[in-house]
């Protein structure tokens, strides 16, 4: 039996602040009023923080038809939280990030009160307003923790991104205008992110969430780029990204906070993030302290995805597509991803293997019903994904898979023990060839691609078709170019006599 990680399922029911407001009841709404009497005057809404609030998210609305302006900032029970007057009608704060213009902190449960500034309200004008509060509380995300509103495209379809970076924040670094190495500021992240053709990035900094706030800056200018808030949880046992949170995970592996790593497991997940294990085959103790993944008993059910390429680590004892193969031939559905684990972005596209990989290189390609933070982190779960190991912007690979009347794309599940037939499109790859993978080795002869724009056939025997098949694309000389996720075949089907 396929096991699936449908803990995250609930988590991953994330949206924009304003998806939030409108798929969720506020927890506080405030209506009233403004007239001509509160022209240049302030009001205060107050409401009640309660104890255990990761987020708080308010959003205004007022009627503006008689030229009517309302500015917004908010006080907390003991100091000024920010403003930002008529520029928003919402804003969010967490101890790990905020609106710009206010400040992240901690939450102080009791009276908080939003602060309206009437800068101009005609004499006889009555403007209805109201004031909406959501709450986000331990082990309950909302939409608020999503930095892109709304989604940067609304159209389904294949969006190409890097998934693991750093900057500034972390071990980031790059050449000063004076010519130094200083670390390097996440503006300069973005930006070379942004030149490399991407769709979307993860920025993972170590075990912080300092750069939350700067994403949520820098979200506005990078709009045809979805930025996606992440950290690289770095353990003594391994390190494994987590895409998506809405707070800080502890990564403290041993500690009575977090004793073991289902527990850090189950947190990640309540923070509303998807899990992904990084360059888990490579070597741990002195010669990479913690690289390795070597976490006994690692509930693979609470695993999302592989980091199977980590930069220029395409194959051999240290690339992470050995250590998901054979985790996908134990049973375990994960998805394979790729990412440059940048620290530098004036690294050269052009630069070889085995040094450090260029912004985009490789890219995770993501079958996505929109370009929006959850449509990207459920297109990963789903597994319709493949992976672009040189970074192109153009590469494409479409598998589908079908027996006895039933098709199935990357990531999903046939029934097995049948004739199989795999189809897959494959673009920009003219005299390479395609591959079919059986259970991780090679299965029947390699397949010509012939033009830029090829569409080939490979047919599995009925009794091939059990555990999972995959396509991968290599150059005329061997190289991996493109790497699909699996289709799975399900060994336990009888068939019908």
């Amino acid at each position: 039996m396929w096991t699936r990680a449908t803990l995250f399922a609930a988590a991953l029911a994330l949206a924009g602040v304003a998806a939030a407001a409108e798929s969720s009841q506020p927890d506080v709404t405030v209506a009233g009023e403004i007239t001509g009497a509160d022209h240049q005057t302030y009001r205060e809404v107050p409401f009640d923080v309660p104890e255990g609030t990761e987020r708080i998210t308010v959003t205004l609305t007022y009627d503006k038809a008689n030229r009517t302006v309302v500015d917004m900032g908010v006080w907390d029970p003991a100091r000024f939280r920010g403003w930002s007057g008529g520029t928003r009608d919402r804003f969010t704060i967490a101890p790990s990030d905020a609106t710009p213009g206010y400040l992240a902190g901690a939450l102080p449960s009791g009276r908080w009160r939003v602060l309206l500034g009437v800068p101009n309200a005609r004499k006889d004008s009555r403007a209805a307003y109201s004031v909406n509060v959501f709450f986000d509380r331990a082990g309950q995300s909302r939409a608020s923790a999503a930095i892109a509103d709304p989604p940067i495209k609304t159209a389904p379809g294949w969006y190409r991104g890097d998934l693991h970076m750093h900057d500034a924040h972390s071990d980031g670094s790059c050449q000063s205008r004076g010519g130094r190495k200083v670390p390097c500021p996440l503006f300069r992240t973005v930006l070379a992110a942004a030149d490399a053709g991407l769709d979307f990035i993860a920025v993972t900094d170590h075990n912080t969430t300092a750069h939350f706030g700067g994403l949520r800056e820098l979200q506005p200018y990078f709009d045809t780029m979805l930025l996606i808030p992440g950290i690289e949880v770095t353990t003594f046992g391994g390190h494994a990204n987590i895409f998506g949170p809405a707070r800080f995970v502890d990564f403290r592996v041993g500690t009575a906070g977090v004793p073991d790593v289902d527990a850090l497991q189950r947190d990640a997940a309540a923070s509303g993030a998807i899990l992904s294990l990084n360059h888990p085959a490579l070597p741990s103790g002195e010669q990479c302290m913690g690289c390795g993944w070597t976490w006994p008993d690692t509930d693979y059910g609470k695993v999302a995805a592989i980091e199977a390429i980590n930069g220029t680590m395409t194959e051999g004892p240290f690339a992470g597509l050995g250590f998901w193969y054979a985790r996908l031939n134990e049973g375990h559905r994960l998805t394979g991803i790729a990412a440059s684990d940048n620290h530098d972005p004036d690294v050269a596209p052009g630069n070889p293997p085995p040094g450090p990989a260029p912004m985009g290189r490789p890219r995770t390609v993501v079958h996505a019903r929109a370009l929006s933070m959850p449509a990207i982190l459920n297109g990963i779960r789903d597994g319709n994904v493949f992976i672009d190991v040189e970074g192109t912007r153009t590469r494409l690979l479409e598998v589908e898979a079908a027996a006895d009347g039933r098709r199935a794309a990357m990531g999903e599940i046939l029934p097995g023990r049948r004739p199989t037939t795999i189809r897959a499109h494959v673009t920009d790859a003219a005299g390479s060839f395609a591959e079919l993978i059986l259970n991780g080795r090679p299965a029947g002869a390699r397949q010509p691609v012939a033009s830029d724009d090829a569409r080939l056939t490979l047919v599995l025997k009925a009794e091939q078709a059990c555990g999972w098949a995959a396509v991968n694309v290599r150059s005329a000389e061997g190289k991996l170019l493109l790497v699909g996720n699996p289709v799975y075949l399900s060994c336990d089907t009888v068939r019908p006599q």
